[in-house]
This record gives C-alpha cells, sequence and structure tokens, in this order.
C-alpha cells in the first residue's frame, strides 16, 4: 500500500475544527497531521473533545512555522482550494488525487486552508496539483472536517480498510416453527370459510404454504407472527 499522505492545516483557527479534522482523518485510517502556525498555539485543550477519540492523530501531530517547512519532505503536493486563485496547475477532484497518491512513489501531502479564508494565493503555488470539487457557486464554503473527509474517503477507498459487515443475519426458522405458523394461520382462517369451497380447498393450503414459506423467515420472525396472530385471536373472542 502507498505511504499515507500527510493532512496539513495551513493555519487553523480553532481548537475545535482541528478535533474534528483528526477525527475525519482516523476514520479513514489516515494519521498523519501537521500543522502551520495554528492561531492559538499547540496543544490546543479544545482538539481532544471535538477530535472524540482521535487522540492518535492530535498527540502526533507536528507544528511547522511555515508551509514550506511543512512540505519539504514531500514530493506531491496538493492545494484543497474552490478558485485556482490566478495560479495554472493541473485540476483534480479528490477521487482521481486518491487514485494518483496511491500511484504515485514518495511522500504526498494534501493542504488546507484556514477556515475564515482558505489557502492564500502562496500556499497554492507551493503545490504541483490543485483539488477540487462541483460545489453550489451560490454557497461554496465547506468546513474543514469536511474538506479533509473528502479527501480522506477518497484516499480510503484505495487501501486496505476493512468494509464494515452488515449484521448477520439469523438462520431461517426449523421447519417445525414454520409448520406452527402455517397451521395456526389455517384455525383463525378455517371458520372464516377461508377454504371454502371444499373442492379448491387443498390447492387453496399450498399455496398458502407457498407465500409463507418463501420468505425464508428466521425463528424471532415467526414468533412475532404467532403473537400476531394470537392477538387476532383474543380479539375475535371478545
Amino acid at each position: 500500500m502507498a505511504e499515507q499522505p500527510a493532512i496539513i492545516l495551513v493555519r487553523p483557527q480553532l481548537g475545535e475544527n482541528i478535533g474534528k479534522a483528526a477525527r475525519a482523518m482516523l476514520n479513514f485510517g489516515l494519521t498523519e497531521m501537521r500543522l502551520v502556525a495554528p492561531r492559538d498555539g499547540w496543544p490546543n485543550p479544545s482538539a481532544g473533545p471535538a477530535a472524540a477519540g482521535a487522540d492518535i492523530v492530535l498527540d502526533q501531530a507536528k507544528v511547522f512555522g511555515t508551509v514550506a517547512e511543512a512540505v519539504a519532505d514531500c514530493t506531491h503536493i496538493y492545494a484543497t482550494t474552490v478558485r485556482k486563485r490566478g495560479v495554472t496547475k493541473p485540476v483534480v477532484g479528490p477521487d482521481e488525487a486518491g487514485r494518483q497518491i496511491h500511484a504515485e512513489p514518495g511522500k504526498s501531502a494534501i493542504l488546507f486552508g484556514r477556515e475564515a479564508s482558505g489557502l492564500e494565493t502562496e500556499d497554492v503555488a507551493l503545490a504541483r496539483t490543485i483539488i477540487t470539487v462541483p460545489i453550489n457557486p451560490e454557497f461554496g464554503s465547506l468546513n474543514l472536517a469536511q474538506a479533509v473527509i473528502l479527501c480522506a474517503y477518497e484516499w480510503s477507498k484505495h487501501a486496505d480498510l476493512v468494509q464494515p459487515t452488515e449484521e448477520e443475519l439469523l438462520p431461517p426458522a426449523p421447519q417445525e416453527e414454520l409448520d406452527g405458523l402455517i397451521a395456526h394461520l389455517e384455525v383463525m382462517l378455517e371458520p372464516k370459510g377461508y377454504f371454502l369451497p371444499e373442492a379448491r380447498a387443498d390447492a387453496t393450503r399450498k399455496t398458502l404454504r407457498t407465500v409463507l414459506t418463501k420468505p425464508a423467515w428466521n425463528h424471532l420472525e415467526v414468533r412475532t407472527l404467532r403473537g400476531v396472530l394470537s392477538s387476532l385471536q383474543r380479539d375475535a373472542r371478545r
């Protein structure tokens, strides 16, 4: 697997947003955070609660004075921005950036600007590629954690993360329980004349059994249906 990219937050303003970005990173297997001149210094007591357990990211975060220092060891630098800011560079989406990072040898970094105004032109100038997304031109502002999670998710699609499995399904109910359900329903339908005329009774019973056996009910579902029938029986007796 390719080396994971460094997530570089450039002049972040709020500790809460740094924490939320760390949480977004760890959700998708990224742990290397670099901070460039965080406004309120580092460490920031507001970051921990917002990280919701992503302490490994915050504990290992490194602080740099400039973007140039933060990317000095990186060979592939991506800048996230809605606007090109007058800089002519290749522009890709987070999905293509994720593929490229996995395909390229060497260290990659993704730059994210501060909350109020994003990356400055000189920050973008250090990057080789711009990452942007189609977005509502009337409201094109993503918060910091949203921007991080978009890129982290697309990167993770090419990593060896384990897809969460669905809750394991219960096995189908044993035939004895299913027969009990069918018999219960037949007892209730018999006095209602459901199986009349007599000449069609066998065919009607077979059709009813076919309908009830198709879903492959598990034992909890069969018990639930039996409970429904018992309730209906009680109401009828009253």
